[in-house]
């Protein structure tokens, strides 16, 4: 069997999400997928609720695998992306499922466009499922410090995001992108388990040729930080610091290199004083974890 679409998307206590997000994917006029469902909850939860969902959407086009543990996002997106090549998909989407759209054409016209275009990776407008303003509209990597901005972010949507682009960097929470990326650059990181693994493979694509195609017309709505607890949870603490780091050591070179180890540790102090005691504990940690990668 050979279907146009891979999606992939790792579950972590996610039940409270997934009835939108099978909604979404229910009303699509474009059924020319697979959706691979990758689950690490360390209970049945979020399985159980996708395996109701699935059964009760009639939804025929579908893997689901619980993992005996939680064995981290970038693993489970490598997990459903190998399956999705061994099924021939043209393109895999790397989604995840705090999201919501509501235009039963976005997979169809994302296609679409991308086959006509020759885009190789492509990204929707991306906004907060509350308010509605921006939470990403494409964005950049900025090399000189090791860092990652989101274009528009927290804005209201309006003209400026509306005319398509290329840009350097757009998070993978809602990614087409084609198969001959993964055969040129590879998968995922496994090692940073969360947390800039795209950031790492969205870097390796720049290197290697590809941009991202900023497509304005597609909007899928964010539940941001729904699994992981917020950026200011133990864990997102230790796996933002960690990987920050291990980042940049594993990917710059020379000055620059140095200019954004040097920007990383002149400014955490700044962060460090917003951290509470438990907090502190896991940032040294993500720090010294980080530097030893």
């Amino acid at each position: 069997m050979s279907v146009k679409l891979g999606l992939v998307t790792v579950l972590f206590n996610s039940e409270s999400v997934l009835p939108g997000f099978f909604e979404s994917l229910a009303i699509q006029e474009c059924q020319d997928y697979w959706l691979f469902i990758l689950d690490n909850s360390l209970n049945d939860q979020s399985y159980n609720a996708a395996r109701e969902l699935i059964d009760a959407h009639g939804m025929k086009n579908v893997t689901l695998i619980k993992n005996k543990e939680n064995v981290g996002v970038a693993k489970g997106n490598n997990q459903g992306t190998e399956l999705a090549l061994e099924m021939g998909c043209e393109y895999i989407v790397l989604l995840n499922n705090d999201i919501e759209f509501e235009s039963p054409k976005l997979l169809a016209e994302m296609y679409s466009m991308a086959q006509a275009r020759q885009e190789k990776m492509v990204v929707p407008k991306i906004t907060f499922f509350d308010s509605g303003k921006i939470w990403c509209a494409g964005g950049a990597i900025i090399p000189w410090k090791g860092t990652t901005i989101h274009r528009g972010e927290g804005m209201d949507d309006g003209s400026e995001f509306s005319t398509g682009m290329h840009v350097n960097y757009a998070p993978t929470c809602f990614m087409l992108i084609h198969r001959s990326v993964f055969e040129k650059i590879g998968l995922m990181d496994e090692k940073y388990f969360v947390y800039q693994d795209d950031t790492d493979f969205v870097w390796r694509a720049n290197q290697a040729g590809f941009s991202i195609y900023y497509w304005p017309d597609g909007t899928v709505k964010h539940k941001v930080s729904s699994s992981t607890g917020g950026a200011l949870s133990p864990f997102a603490t230790y796996y933002c610091e960690r990987n920050r780091i291990y980042f940049i050591r594993k990917n710059y070179r020379g000055l620059q290199k140095i200019a954004a180890l040097s920007f990383y540790l002149l400014t955490r102090p700044l962060k460090y004083r917003f951290f509470t005691g438990r907090l502190r504990k896991h940032f040294f940690s993500g720090v010294r974890d980080g530097f030893k990668m």
